[in-house]
């Protein structure tokens, strides 16, 4: 019996049988644990500065001394971080970003003149973000406002 017609058949299926097999594990190792873990190092990257970026201009809304002011100011936050929209909201007097991813978040602190009495309020990272400085009776408030679209 002469086998060889078959040789090169078989040698051929199992080479195409070794590349799928190589990609397979290639996928499956970068999907599994270095392409998620490369989103969550980025989204939280992206978390902090967006959060200090937003502290910053917090701060530079509030004048330095004067008690009867009214200012509105926008700050640009992005739409999505890791894919996901999140929120930054007022906690005493920091900005914490909750992230429904666990791994992504963080906590800014305000460095307010004294005259401030109050930061209350939250932004939705898919709303329009506006500061609102406004003096009262107490003092100096601190707003974070939202409006939806481009009004």
């Amino acid at each position: 019996m002469d086998n060889r017609g078959a040789t090169p058949v078989v040698g051929k299926a199992l080479e195409a049988g070794i590349v799928v097999l190589y990609i397979g594990l290639l996928t499956t190792t970068l999907y599994g644990g270095v392409v998620p873990g490369y989103r969550t190092a980025a989204g939280d990257a992206v978390g902090d500065r967006t959060l200090a970026a937003a502290a910053e201009r917090v701060q530079q809304s509030v004048p330095p001394e004067a008690a009867a002011v009214d200012v509105r100011v926008r700050v640009d936050l992005p739409r999505t971080i890791r894919g996901e929209r999140y929120r930054i909201r007022t906690d005493g007097s920091a900005l914490v970003l909750d992230h429904p991813h666990p791994e992504v978040g963080g906590r800014a602190r305000l460095a307010l003149p004294p005259q401030v009495v109050r930061v209350e309020g939250s932004w939705a990272s898919d709303e329009r973000a506006l500061v609102r400085v406004r003096g009262t009776d107490e003092g100096v408030v601190v707003r974070l406002d939202e409006r939806k679209g481009d009004g």
